[in-house]
């Protein structure tokens, strides 16, 4: 557990939120502590193949948030915890928002018996009276579970949740106070606003940091960002624990997949074909994955493209591929649930993001065994160890993504060794049992520490505590 004992009310830097004031009946009423629950437990070991503890020990409760459960790594990692985390005894509840107009949706990877809370006030846009309100849904949930950790995952939710966690640590939770951990899948420092606001919402995150328990990073890269370039979190306070999917469908696609997969996608059997997938969102830059197409398509007349996505740029990517003469070459196939076929019916998967995380899309063509280029930035680097198992370029040139692919396009025995090479890199490196495990630690390791949570301490001024 995280005991400590705590002030009535939360300063949040620019005032006082009263919040005794507001649940001070709900405080009075559901104070005592909670019973405890015991069961046998599954050690972590048992995740990699161990025996199972045999020493009971109080349940562990867990509150997770996400700002929404759109196509990408942060939701695939939050759906896939749910019942895992169940297994080896943490009972968990997810929170997550609403989705943004075009988004994918991943609520269909949750388990039928356990599909979470929905948020409804809660979304990705800043909208000061809904965050209140997602606030006090959040608030609520926190105390109905009680729970020993609340793990907050993307930017919004990790505001708005760490907010709704400290609240509780300050009320109704203040005898037996919560953990709290927020993991960075990214930021959203570089290339998405411009520099005042950006300013503002990394004064914002080290506040909630010096509020936060552990900061977890899901690449070296982002580590080092929070830890250098933007001064957010203390060496200390970080871990950096990758994020891991289950990667069965992909790792099984051999070539008799293959033939299926480019039957099943209508690819006739003289085609090459060059894919990227991910949200047509202004970030990942679809407009040098086009450009690129462009001049590649001058230079091999055989080479069609795939684009596998939605989102509020498609009209004008649609726009530009006619404009760059592409025609028939190139395919808007939206989004799909079927990526093993789109991995399988692929000769090259091509990244051309402004910024990643974790590039989950080249994580998965990797695991499939198709040779990608990508841009090098963000955590890019932390994927793409070594040439041999994929080609780095410098973002916004669509020259050196054509070359990279062309190279790749004029040696069929290259590209397969290049495959293979980045199937085995991340087989383990990124498989959901490996998360699990890492998980479990940190949550073991913070529910049996005896400190005082750093999300009780928010009325110290000391100056140390600054970033």
């Amino acid at each position: 557990m995280c005991p400590g004992r705590c002030q009535p009310s939360l300063r949040l830097g620019v005032g006082t939120l009263a919040l005794e004031t507001a649940v001070g009946m709900t405080t009075a009423a559901t104070t005592p502590d909670r019973p405890d629950d015991f069961r046998v437990v599954v050690a972590p070991a048992a995740i990699a193949g161990g025996t199972p503890s045999a020493s009971p020990r109080p349940a562990r409760r867990v509150v997770r948030v996400i700002t929404r459960l759109n196509i990408g790594g942060p939701a695939i990692q939050a759906a896939s915890l749910v019942q895992r985390l169940k297994k080896v005894g943490y009972d968990t509840q997810l929170l997550y928002g609403r989705l943004a107009p075009g988004e994918g949706d991943m609520r269909y990877l949750l388990p039928p018996d356990d599909p979470g809370e929905f948020v409804s006030t809660m979304s990705r846009s800043v909208a000061p009276l809904q965050d209140v309100r997602a606030f006090w849904q959040i608030y609520r949930a926190i105390c109905r579970v009680r729970p020993d950790i609340v793990h907050t995952h993307t930017a919004k939710a990790g505001a708005v949740g760490r907010l709704a966690a400290v609240a509780y640590n300050h009320t109704v939770g203040r005898r037996r106070p919560a953990c709290l951990i927020h993991t960075y899948h990214g930021h959203v420092f570089d290339g998405y606003f411009g520099s005042a606001t950006t300013r503002v919402f990394v004064a914002v995150e080290r506040w909630l940091a010096r509020r936060t328990d552990v900061l977890v990073a899901i690449s070296e890269n982002v580590r080092d960002d929070l830890l250098e370039t933007y001064r957010i979190a203390r060496p200390g306070q970080i871990r950096v624990i990758p994020l891991g999917f289950d990667l069965s469908p992909f790792l099984a696609i051999d070539p008799t997949a293959r033939e299926r997969a480019r039957s099943a996608l209508r690819v006739p059997g003289d085609r090459t074909i060059i894919t990227t997938v991910g949200r047509l969102t202004e970030i990942k830059r679809h407009d040098l994955f086009l450009q690129m197409a462009a001049l590649v398509a001058n230079r091999r007349p055989d080479v069609e493209f795939q684009i596998v996505g939605d989102g509020e740029l498609r009209g004008r990517l649609e726009a530009l591929a006619r404009t760059l003469g592409l025609g028939d070459r190139v395919r808007f196939l939206g989004w799909r649930t079927d990526l093993a076929t789109v991995y399988g019916a692929t000769d090259v998967f091509v990244l051309t993001s402004r910024n990643e995380g974790t590039p989950v899309a080249l994580i998965e063509a990797m695991a499939s065994g198709v040779a990608g280029v990508s841009t090098d930035v963000g955590g890019v680097s932390d994927v793409v160890l070594s040439p041999d198992i994929g080609t780095l370029v410098p973002f916004g040139s669509p020259e050196a993504l054509a070359n990279a692919a062309l190279e790749l396009l004029a040696s069929p025995s290259r590209r397969r060794a290049m495959g293979e090479c980045a199937r085995e890199a991340v087989r383990s490196r990124f498989h959901v049992d490996r998360l699990v495990r890492d998980i479990v630690g940190l949550y073991d390791e913070l529910a049996d520490a005896p400190h005082r949570p750093r999300s009780t301490q928010i009325l110290s001024t000391d100056s140390s505590d600054d970033v």
